[in-house]
């Protein structure tokens, strides 16, 4: 079997490429087809997803079996700005990978965001619930989600939230230094989804990369919580000493885009397909942090 991973330097790219070296990830041993597979990681500086030739002679000389595609415009404001950047690398570049899978016959592992949803309720979402995106990069992504299953009939298009993983910038490592260095945070308390350790999905992702299960997954941490208990969670599990206080989305200033309120997911697709092992969001935690302060 021969993987080709894009965004490889990104905190899940650089994790799914982690476990397939290790053959195994922090909730067990992984596939071996995965396990013993060729596996090429890709950066933007490697190939430009939005170059549909470029993609096309890429992969047809690279002729993998298996493509996970990562790579994303992520910064959730600035696509507020770049709305044609955010269209071309979410949008355009899915539809380009969408395309040449289809004319390879390889899978594609397309990998998505609770954005897509309005943010609107009080119960986790399935994957059959309606989308309607409230920000730019919401948009963008659902609109990647669209090409993916117009243009490829082997997919899969795994939603994901709050992800945190070894390698890279986010939430996590954020509140650790600002709770080292400040000693009081404040943290919006109205915002509610699941927080994602990168291992756990990592682990699915490459679950799924050896069936024809295909469809849309949902793929996060299990139980919910805003981002203040979040961010007390972590302020806790790494013995900061550092006080946590809630504030409401509105008193945050200089944010361009426009948050789900409320965007738990829950992945019934996989309790229904391949298991779900995703870990309790709290558990997850405690061992990603435990293993970044040893």
């Amino acid at each position: 079997m021969n993987i080709l991973i894009t965004g490889a330097k990104g905190q899940l790219g650089s994790q799914i490429m982690n476990i397939i070296k290790d053959g195994k990830s922090e909730l067990g041993a992984i596939p071996t087809q995965v396990a013993e597979a060729k596996v090429i990681g890709i950066d933007i500086k490697d190939l430009d997803l939005t170059d549909l030739k470029a993609v096309r002679l890429y992969l047809k000389e690279l002729k993998p079996d298996v493509v996970i595609n990562p790579a994303a415009f992520t910064n959730v404001d600035a696509c507020e700005t770049s709305i044609d950047t955010a269209f071309k690398v979410n949008a355009l570049a899915a539809r380009n990978m969408a395309m040449v899978c289809e004319e390879i016959g390889a899978k594609l592992i397309h990998i998505s965001t609770d954005y897509v949803f309005s943010g609107v309720g009080t119960v986790p979402l399935k994957e059959h619930d309606m989308t309607a995106p409230v920000s730019i990069y919401g948009k963008t992504k659902l609109a990647g989600e669209n090409f993916v299953r117009e243009f490829c009939s082997k997919y899969f298009i795994v939603r994901t939230a709050w992800l945190y993983g070894y390698n890279g910038k986010n939430f996590v490592y954020t509140i650790m230094n600002a709770a080292k260095e400040k000693g009081h945070l404040t943290v919006v308390d109205d915002q509610r989804g699941n927080p994602t350790n990168a291992e756990d999905l990592a682990h699915h992702i490459v679950k799924l990369a050896v069936t024809e299960d295909y469809g849309v997954y949902h793929c996060t941490g299990e139980g919910e919580c805003s981002w203040y208990d979040f961010a007390k969670a972590i302020v806790e599990y790494s013995g900061i000493n550092c006080t946590v206080d809630p504030i409401t989305s509105e008193q945050l200033v200089n944010r361009a885009a426009k948050r789900p309120a409320y965007s738990s997911l829950d992945n019934m697709m996989l309790r229904c397909t391949v298991g779900n092992e995703m870990r309790d969001w709290k558990e997850a935690l405690k061992e990603f942090i435990n293993k970044i302060n040893v």
